[in-house]
């Protein structure tokens, strides 16, 4: 089963879909619009100040363009909705208060905040952005139900405070109109999603794909199943792309599961075959799947059901099962290697890991992530910090595979600095299970495809 693609950095943006990102540029390019509609009025009235404030809010909008341009989204996202809150209440009680020529309206901008920040905290349920969104309707409360008066108040002509209070209304309600259209058009992708990754999983449209592990003499000695998706409607389906859904909807212990069983199935037949009996695989298994409370008895049972012999069988976890509870992983894991089998830490060296949790983990076996290995050929610099994270990973008692080797340089580096197991495309890329058992009776797989 995949593991996490990219580092969470850059994988946050698979999380948004395209119309949400669309949004979001366009709700920045309106904002800043906005500002400068009101410079323009302003300034022609004379009132600097507030000019200088709606050059803040052209600011704030073409910053947050910027920063959703090239992929900061969270900081973004958290940056407008600050910068928001600020200017409306800076509008609401200096500028905009109620009086007997209009209502104020600044302040219903605060919902389009809030309706902003609920479509964040769906993706990222943070306590950050769970924060705004209660500042912003408990603002919105405060401010339409009291006047707020105060004495720093400028004097606008009635046309002016007329026809802005119709202005904000308008542009405000239709703000708050597109939000709720795109709060209603993600609920429905992700109800749509989430009823194809299901149909995917009842219809028999997951496989997985096998890739050689092998040995210092290039032989095989095992595999790691990789699950693929082949989707009726939308054809091959990149990992990339689904695997973050199914984790956002909360598919990945159902999905996850599947894989185990299958994978101990192919185990079991493997053990009764001369040539492959000898052979190990390596699982992915998502921080979901280790945390669900069902998990470890869900092994124990896959293991009886299919036969397969845990010894056999690794479980990999990527970095980020560290932001969890770390004392229940801890226990978990403990739990799952008294059973026999081996636990490998995937992507070592590019997440969460520090030497003290190391120490605790009960693990085997690390993963020396593709980045590593194909950095390590680029310089003396890189080789040195390679070959330190090997240094380490040994001198924890740790079994080593370097993942993503593609070139003979690259497997003749990571096997000087200590590394036994190897994996990659110089052995082979993922194949189908018959294809994997054809090659696996092979003496050696380094040429690669």
């Amino acid at each position: 089963m995949p593991k996490a693609v990219t580092q969470r950095s850059s994988a946050l943006v698979n999380h948004y879909s395209d119309r949400m990102i669309l949004a979001y540029r366009y709700g920045s390019l309106v904002l800043a619009a906005l500002g400068a509609v009101w410079a323009v009025v302003f300034s022609l009235v004379g009132w600097w100040w507030v000019v200088a404030l709606d050059f803040a809010i052209i600011a704030c909008g073409l910053s947050i363009y910027w920063l959703i341009r090239i992929g900061h989204l969270t900081f973004g996202l958290l940056l407008a909705q600050v910068a928001i809150i600020a200017i409306c209440l800076i509008m609401a009680l200096l500028i905009d208060p109620p009086s007997v020529n209009g209502p104020r309206v600044t302040h219903i901008y605060l919902l389009v905040v809030a309706a902003l920040g609920y479509l964040n905290y769906q993706r990222d349920g943070s306590r950050v952005q769970l924060s705004l969104i209660g500042f912003c309707l408990l603002a919105f409360i405060v401010l339409s139900s009291a006047s707020l008066s105060s004495h720093a108040l400028i004097e606008m002509p009635d046309w002016l405070r007329l026809g802005g209070t119709w202005f904000n209304s308008f542009v405000a309600t239709s703000m708050l109109a597109g939000c709720i259209y795109v709060m209603q058009a993600e609920f429905n992708r992700k109800d749509r999603t989430s009823r194809e990754l299901m149909a995917a999983l009842w219809n028999g449209e997951f496989h997985l794909v096998y890739q050689p592990q092998v040995d210092g003499d290039g032989m095989v000695i095992g595999a790691e199943a990789l699950l693929r998706w082949n989707s009726p409607k939308r054809g091959l389906v990149s990992p990339a792309e689904f695997i973050p859904e199914a984790e956002s909807l909360g598919l990945m212990i159902p999905i996850g599961n599947w894989v185990l069983e299958k994978g101990c199935s192919t185990l079991a037949a493997w053990d009764s075959i001369p040539g492959l009996r000898h052979l190990t695989l390596s699982v992915n298994v998502s921080a979901d799947q280790l945390m669900d409370k069902g998990f470890v008895e869900q092994v124990r049972e896959t293991l009886i059901t299919t036969g397969a012999k845990p010894q056999k069988l690794t479980l990999e976890l990527t970095e980020s099962i560290l932001v969890s509870e770390v004392e229940q992983v801890i226990e978990r894991l403990r739990e799952l290697h008294e059973m026999g089998m081996t636990i490998a830490l995937d992507d070592f060296g590019t997440g969460y890991s520090s030497l003290s949790y190391l120490r605790r983990l009960p693990i085997q076996m690390v993963k020396i992530d593709r980045s590593f290995v194909q950095d390590a050929t680029s310089g003396q610099a890189s080789a040195s910090l390679v070959g330190n994270v090997v240094a380490m990973a040994q001198d924890l008692g740790l079994e080593v595979i370097a993942e993503g080797v593609e070139t003979r340089e690259q497997h003749a580096l990571m096997a000087g600095f200590g590394c036994a197991k190897f994996q990659g495309y110089l052995y082979g890329r993922p194949v189908p299970l018959a294809d994997f058992e054809s090659r696996a009776g092979d003496k050696a797989l380094t040429t690669g495809d």
